[in-house]
């Protein structure tokens, strides 16, 4: 029998995107921040498919091409920890501490909040987002549905939970889950989903322990507030005699993958518990709002990473930050750590980069997708233009970049290989709208009249 002939193999199919002459920022074998000057990103299906030479892609086919001379390529950053339709309170609670911040303002606000106003909150702080070079954020909030569309919408990328108070009942653990189910793998993989009780201070240790119970069951993560601040470690010892930490373990949360916001109140005996956790533990640290409150102490990042718990970057919501950007908590971090540990070579600005890409992405359960531009990642990708006069010269760029750049700075940014902004035009959202359609909402949302709150804030 005569074989059959073998086929001339066909032309390589061409790329989707290209983006040359810019400097990309890419991790060695050690996860050490890299850059490579003078480099191409070629994206396939929504996949970076190569981190070549400008040279070398010069004649690839492509059907969009972007020149990059004078950009930084860098991994979208990561928002770990925000409430996004708090943008609508901005500015609403100013110059308090936490227990007013709260109960005066905050909860009684968010009593009125309709679906309406939670996704025009959110359309709101995903334009904020992209235009500062967040391609990922990790919500935790109410009506989530909302949410979701509006992810789905703009094309960002978003780990959600549905929050929960214990005073909400059973239904509140349920609606928890169900919306976790239900949009676990939504707009096209780009939402993943998280079981979301509030905190050890709002949410009993019941409840703790049967979320615990439904995460395993479902293969779900938590995502949480703990140890938020100094004063809530201390009176849960007052009261309870274990930490808000040692109340993680002995519900079995920590026997789960878990995302701990803040965390600005673990001590020392935290750390040991923290360490022989039997999932994936991870915390999200928002400076900002930390020096805002005037609380005491901050994310203790340097002893979690020695026992091996990755800290992400994260703004908190804007009602408390004001702001939810995360070039700007990536350079807090870093001068907040030397000043706390009297140590200016801790963090450095490698360690920071690597704490906004790489550990960032590891908190939200994205480590393998997102947090590093190389083949077989997604190409969340932004373009950082250093042309500016606040970014010249460059003499180590590592510290250009998280001491001298700014949020503004972010030209392009890119999620899944579809572009979201493109120098500084965003094109899935339109802000003036959206601006107009909260403006029509504040009357009725801002009312504090009827003595209504979501919640008590004592601890």
């Amino acid at each position: 029998m005569t074989p059959s002939p073998t086929p001339a193999p066909g032309p390589a199919r061409g790329a989707d995107l290209v983006i040359t002459g810019c400097t990309v920022l890419t991790h060695d074998q050690d996860e050490r921040v890299v850059f490579r000057e003078d480099a191409a990103i070629v994206v396939r299906d929504g996949v970076v498919d190569d981190v070549t030479s400008t040279a070398e892609a010069a004649g690839l086919a492509a059907g969009e091409r972007i020149d990059a001379r004078g950009q930084v390529a860098m991994p979208g950053l990561v928002n770990c920890h925000t409430h996004a339709p708090m943008v609508a309170l901005r500015g609403l609670a100013e110059d308090l501490p936490t227990e007013e911040w709260f109960n005066d303002v905050v909860w009684p606000v968010e009593s009125n909040l309709t679906e309406q106003d939670v996704e025009s909150g959110a359309r709101l702080a995903c334009a904020e987002m992209i235009r500062g070079g967040v391609t990922c954020f990790a919500d935790h909030y109410f009506a989530m549905d909302a949410v979701a569309a509006v992810v789905a919408e703009c094309g960002m990328r978003a780990h959600l939970g549905q929050a929960y108070f214990s005073s909400q009942g059973d239904r509140g653990r349920e609606e928890s889950l169900e919306f976790a189910l239900r949009h676990r793998g939504g707009a096209g993989g780009r939402i993943t989903t998280a079981l979301a009780p509030h905190a050890p201070y709002t949410v009993t240790d019941a409840d703790l322990a049967a979320t615990a119970e439904l995460a395993r069951a479902h293969g779900l993560p938590v995502h949480l507030h703990a140890s938020e601040n100094r004063d809530q470690a201390d009176t849960s010892l007052a009261r309870h005699g274990v930490t808000p930490i040692e109340v993680l373990e002995r519900t079995g949360v920590l026997d789960t993958d878990v995302l701990i916001a803040h965390g600005t109140g673990i001590l020392e005996r935290d750390l040991p518990v923290l360490a022989r956790a039997r999932g994936r533990t991870a915390v999200a640290s928002a400076p900002r709002g930390y020096l805002k409150f005037g609380w005491p102490t901050t994310t203790p990042v340097r002893a979690l990473r020695e026992i091996g718990v990755p800290v992400g970057l994260a703004t908190d919501g804007a009602a408390s930050n004001n702001s939810l950007d995360v070039w700007e908590a990536m350079a807090l971090t870093a001068l907040i750590q030397k000043s706390t540990t009297g140590d200016p070579r801790w963090l450095t600005s490698r360690q920071a980069l690597h704490h906004a890409t790489l550990q960032s992405a590891q908190a939200v359960g994205l480590a393998g997708q997102v947090g590093s531009l190389a083949p077989g990642r997604r190409a969340d990708i932004v373009l950082v233009d250093l042309t500016g006069p606040h970014t010249q010269p460059v003499h180590d760029l590592a510290a250009t970049l998280v001491h001298s750049a700014r949020s503004g700075d972010v030209r392009t940014t890119i999620v899944d290989g579809r572009i979201l902004m493109r120098d500084r035009e965003l094109l899935t959202i339109d802000v003036p709208e959206v601006v107009a359609e909260l403006g029509r909402r504040m009357p009725a949302l801002l009312d504090r009249s009827h003595g209504r709150r979501i919640q008590e804030y004592d601890t």
